[in-house]
């Protein structure tokens, strides 16, 4: 019997009802699974999503919610070659399933590391205070923290498994949860991954939610407080953006379209030097990697006009060596589209183009196979086209073809190739091949307004280079324009996507109590006992120490040049101050940081393991000899850290704010550091 698709809501995984579709293996034809296109209350599945993942989610901490990631990424990991065995039925190959399956397990290991840059708390404080009053009694402050809703995320048939991994990492270290809806066609290897992420039991209860059908209705029950993300084409993005709810609520919409992406040539880079090699394989590789079904994928090769041959005889003889068929079989290097109503779709789209870019590379109709059958099978053969004026004949930039599919065009000078690139309308991403810094930056700067993300290549950073065509966990993925306006990833902005941003205002000492930072002016508590003997546990934000008092002398400046080796002519030459800032010599700014240290430190071994690092240290007062300086030290922050292994000392990343200031009480220095301290609990 064929294998039906199940969706997994309010804790149980069900069939669903309504209409019958058949999905097909795209490589072999066969009919692999059934699904229906309705019968779920989404409603209740978003109220349960809000009733029990929200709730269960935003009592847990960034640090927490990171943890759960990683855990849930290693276990992912074990059972990879499940994934891959069903991706086969994609038609993508193993290395385009390595890039769906692996990359979105590794979103998961990357937004789990991102929890290091977030607070042990459930909420986010962000930038630094803003003062409102002349006496420092009334400052301001932003927090964010988790919208009250579900992020419903609607993704696209080609990354079934990235698509939807590299969405709810950032969704749930935000603290929301998710309901998935992956396109029906190839979301029978999604449904796998969520099998397996729920059988975990590493996600709160309603954390995600799967719906394999059309999910046609969802969006008619969403609140102000839901998110939506779509991945998909231009279209249909545009019709639901306009969905009533979603105006009438103000639900924030982030939208990820397919986009005429393009490439160019730069015109250093000329037949023989690294970069035209670069450039062809560059171009060779976005045609064929998962048969060119990428929203990311070159569809406009741009090209100096005198290279315009050149280009078109190396691709071809690039594509030529390029093996098609079955993706389990030796050798084969592209496989299938996802189904032949993609290719029947493709075919129909080439033809419109090529009524004004003939088709110089390939055929719509005949294609050598390894191992498969073009009469079942979604194969086509890769695409080339030209346009030999590309300002007039205008269809390379509004038809995309989503497949092995791109267009040669040439360009007379840079200026015109930025032009080019701009008639897409908006990108998801643009590159360039070149070798020549002044060519690069203003390629970068000019073309940068009409695109999300901009690839210079080069020999030097080939080796490492991702490529044109992957996005990346820690930068922004989304365009302008056509590319649909949005953005996703891109680390603490993406998580900030799923957040509210709510700008409080009282006292430092009220903002200290709200945001769990101390905030400069806030009643400060001092204590008997040093607080370097203290374990991470005891310490209390707002407690401080007081130091005694030092008077600078010249010998101090003297020997501190000598010890650091700097002898910079305002702290040695009393002589060269005329026409200076400087009044006398001057003591360094790191030897009155340096001299606060050995104020404030307590020497003895104790909780206090290591000196971690120095944040936003500024010099604000010259310091002369003769003047008097100490030290406040106070808890401003503290972050727990999570043992490896049971070896490790437990322990946690303690902030100090340490304020040095002068006889009269004036600030000379300021600087946060921080401290690795050992936890009293060591299980």
């Amino acid at each position: 019997m064929t294998a039906v698709l199940q969706n997994y809501t309010m804790g149980q995984w069900t069939p669903g009802s309504g209409k019958e579709s058949e999905i097909l293996d795209a490589v072999t034809g066969e009919h692999i699974y059934t699904s229906f296109s309705g019968g779920l209350d989404f409603q209740a599945m978003l109220e349960y999503g809000r009733a029990k993942g929200n709730k269960a989610l935003r009592k847990m901490t960034f640090q927490e919610r990171g943890r759960m990631l990683k855990a849930l990424a290693l276990h992912l990991t074990e059972r990879k070659e499940d994934f891959y065995k069903l991706s086969y039925r994609t038609g993508a190959t193993r290395a385009d399933s390595w890039v769906d399956i692996e990359g979105g397990i590794g979103n998961l290991f990357a937004y789990a590391s991102l929890r290091r840059q977030f607070p042990d708390k459930p909420y986010y404080v962000e930038d630094e205070p803003i003062g409102l009053s002349k006496g420092g009694t009334f400052i301001g402050h932003h927090i964010l923290v988790p919208k009250e809703g579900v992020a419903v995320h609607i993704n696209a048939y080609n990354f079934p498994v990235w698509g939807m991994l590299e969405k709810i990492a950032v969704n749930l270290l935000a603290g929301m949860p998710a309901i998935v809806k992956p396109a029906p066609i190839t979301a029978f290897l999604t449904e796998a991954v969520v099998r397996e992420i729920i059988n975990s039991k590493l996600l709160p209860e309603g954390a995600l939610q799967l719906v394999t059908g059309t999910g046609e209705g969802i969006l008619d029950y969403l609140t102000y407080q839901d998110v939506v993300t779509f991945t998909g084409s231009a279209h249909t993005g545009r019709l639901l953006k306009a969905h009533p709810r979603i105006i009438q609520e103000a639900i924030p919409f982030t939208m990820e379209a397919d986009s005429l992406n393009s490439s160019v040539l730069g015109e250093d880079a000329v037949p023989g030097t690294p970069e035209f090699d670069l450039f062809i394989k560059e171009i060779r590789k976005e045609i064929t990697a998962k048969a060119g079904q990428k929203c990311t994928a070159i569809r406009r090769a741009i090209v100096p006009e005198k290279l315009v041959e050149d280009v078109q005889i190396a691709l071809g003889r690039e594509l030529a060596k390029t093996a098609i068929g079955d993706p389990q079989a030796e050798g084969v290097r592209m496989g299938a589209l996802v189904g032949r109503e993609q290719l029947k779709k493709l075919r129909e789209q080439v033809k419109e183009l090529a009524k004004q870019t003939p088709i110089i590379y390939g055929d719509l109709d005949k294609v050598n196979l390894i191992g498969a059958d073009q009469e079942k099978g979604a194969f086509i053969s890769p695409i080339v086209m030209l346009n030999p004026d590309p300002f007039r004949l205008t269809d390379t930039h509004e038809v995309e073809a989503f497949g092995p599919v791109a267009t040669l065009m040439p360009y007379k000078h840079l200026e015109e190739a930025i032009e080019l690139t701009k008639l897409g309308k908006g990108s998801l991403v643009s590159s360039i091949a070149t070798a020549d810094k002044g060519i690069a930056q203003e390629f970068a700067i000019g073309a940068a307004t009409h695109h999300g993300r901009i690839l210079v290549l080069d020999n030097s950073c080939a080796r490492e280079s991702t490529g044109h065509g992957s996005p990346m966990p820690m930068l922004t993925h989304g365009g302008p324009g056509r590319a649909g306006g949005g953005e996703e990833m891109g680390g603490i902005r993406g998580v900030k996507h799923f957040m509210q941003r709510t700008a409080i205002q009282g006292s430092p000492s009220m903002i200290t109590a709200i945001t769990g930072v101390y905030q400069q002016g806030a009643k400060q508590i001092e204590l008997d006992v040093h607080p370097f003997r203290k374990h991470f546990e005891e310490l209390e934000i707002s407690e401080t120490w007081v130091t005694h008092r030092h008077t600078v002398t010249e010998a101090d400046i003297t020997n501190f040049a000598n010890v650091s080796g700097d002898h910079f002519y305002a702290h040695v030459d009393a002589t060269s101050l005329e026409g200076t800032l400087f009044t006398g010599r001057v003591a360094h700014g790191y030897y009155i940081l340096s001299k606060a240290a050995g104020m404030f430190v307590d020497p003895k071994k104790g909780p206090v393991l290591l000196n971690y690092g120095l944040e936003n240290c500024r010099f604000t007062k010259p310091v002369y000899p003769g003047m008097t300086i100490g030290v406040k030290l106070t808890v401003k922050e503290k972050v727990a850290q999570e043992k490896r292994s049971e070896e490790n000392v437990a322990k946690g990343i303690v902030k100090w704010l340490v304020d040095v200031t002068d006889e009269t009480g004036e600030t000379v220095a300021i600087a946060t550091i921080m401290t690795m301290v050992k936890k009293l609990d060591q299980n």
